[in-house]
C-alpha cells in the first residue's frame, strides 16, 4: 500500500506516521505538509529514512492532484486547528480546512483513492456540565467557533462527495487528543513546558470546562482499524471516557509534578469557550472491536510529562514566542 498523509509533520499525523512506521513497515509513506508554525519537520527526524516529505499546501491542485495520483489511501490530518487563533484570524482556517479538504476530495475522486478524514467533536458544540448525553454520529452539528465551524463545513464536503460522487471515504471525530509532539501553544503542554520552567499554569476563567481526553497513540489506533474495516461512508467518533475538567488536568500535572495543588493561576476565559465535549465511541467499539490502550488518564499524562521532559530540545524554540503572544492578550 502508497499512503499520503496530510499534516503528516504535525502532532496527530506524525504520530501516526511514527506508529504506521513501526506496525505497518509494508506501507509506503509519503507526508504532505506545508509546514507552517504547528508542522514540524523534526518531527518526523526519527523515521526520515522511511518516509518521504513533500512540503506543499493542500489547497494547491498542482501539488495535490499527481501526488494523490501515486497512492492507494489518503489520511487527511491536515487542518488549521487552534481556537484562539481562529479567533483573531479565520482566513486561514478557510482556507485549509475548507478548500483544502475540497482540493483532496477532487483528487481522490479522478484518481478512486481510499479517503479517510479526521475531524474533531467540536463540531457538535458543545454539552452543559449536568448533561448525562453524549456526542453520537447523528448529534446535529453546532460549531461555536471559526475553527470548528470550517471544520464542520469539511465533514460535510466528504458526506457529500460519498453520496454525489461515490468517494469511497470514511470519517471520524475525535475528542482531545494529547501526548508527545504537541505544539506548546496548546492546553496539555503548554501548562507541562511551564512547570518545567518553574512557572504556574494558567487557566481560563473558574476551569470548570470539561474535555474528553484521549492519548494520540488511541486515537491513531482508531483511525488505523477505522481504514482496514469501516464502512464506507460511515462516521465514527473516537474517544476513551477521559472526560475531565480543565481544573483537574492542572491540579493532576501539579500533582505529577510535586506542587501543591493550588499553584495556579486564573485568566479571563477565551470568548464562546465551550462547556463540554463528551464522546460516545460505542460504535467503535463495538462494530470494529476498537479499545483504548491508556484507560487512566493519569498514567497517559504522565508519560506524556516524561516525553517533554526528554525532547526539550524539540520544544523549547516555539516556547517564548507562544508565551510572549498569550502575554500580550493578557493569557
Amino acid at each position: 500500500m502508497k499512503m499520503l498523509v496530510t499534516g503528516g509533520a504535525g502532532f496527530i499525523g506524525s504520530n501516526f506516521v511514527h506508529q504506521s512506521v513501526r506496525e505497518r513497515p509494508d506501507v509506503e509513506i509519503t507526508v504532505l505538509d506545508a509546514l507552517t508554525y504547528a508542522g514540524d519537520r523534526s518531527s518526523l527526524d526519527p523515521v526520515a529514512d522511511r518516509v518521504r516529505l513533500v512540503q506543499g499546501d493542500i489547497a494547491d491542485a498542482d501539488v495535490v492532484d499527481p501526488l494523490v495520483a501515486e497512492h492507494d489511501l489518503v489520511v487527511h490530518f491536515a487542518a488549521e486547528s487552534h481556537n484562539d487563533n481562529s479567533l483573531n484570524d479565520p482566513s486561514p482556517f478557510v482556507r485549509t480546512n475548507v478548500v483544502g479538504t475540497f482540493t483532496l476530495l477532487e483528487a481522490v475522486r479522478r484518481h478512486g483513492v481510499r479517503f479517510h478524514h479526521i475531524s474533531t467533536d467540536e463540531v457538535y458544540g458543545d454539552l452543559e456540565l449536568d448533561d448525562p448525553a453524549k456526542f453520537t454520529p447523528t448529534t446535529p452539528y453546532n460549531p461555536s467557533s471559526p475553527y470548528s465551524s470550517t471544520k464542520a463545513a469539511s465533514d460535510l464536503l466528504v458526506r457529500a462527495w460519498v453520496r454525489s460522487f461515490g468517494v469511497e471515504a470514511t470519517l471520524s471525530n475525535c475528542s482531545n487528543n494529547y501526548g508527545p509532539y504537541q505544539h506548546v501553544e496548546k492546553f496539555i503542554p503548554r501548562q507541562v513546558t511551564n512547570l518545567i520552567d518553574g512557572v504556574r499554569p494558567r487557566l481560563y476563567g473558574a476551569g470548570l470546562n470539561v474535555r474528553d481526553w484521549i492519548h494520540v497513540e488511541d486515537h491513531n489506533s482508531a483511525v488505523w482499524r477505522i481504514i482496514d474495516a469501516g464502512r464506507i461512508g460511515e462516521t465514527y467518533l473516537i474517544g476513551a471516557d477521559g472526560e475531565t475538567s480543565n481544573l483537574d488536568v492542572v491540579r493532576t500535572l501539579l500533582e505529577i509534578f510535586g506542587r501543591p495543588s493550588d499553584d495556579f493561576d486564573h485568566v479571563a476565559d477565551r470568548p464562546g469557550h465551550d462547556l463540554r465535549y463528551a464522546i460516545d465511541a460505542s460504535r467503535l467499539r463495538e462494530e470494529l472491536g476498537w479499545e483504548p490502550r491508556y484507560t487512566d488518564f493519569r498514567d497517559g499524562l504522565a508519560a506524556t510529562v516524561d516525553w517533554y521532559q526528554e525532547n526539550e530540545s524539540w520544544w523549547r524554540p516555539a516556547k517564548a514566542g507562544v508565551e510572549a503572544t498569550y502575554a500580550a492578550s493578557g493569557q
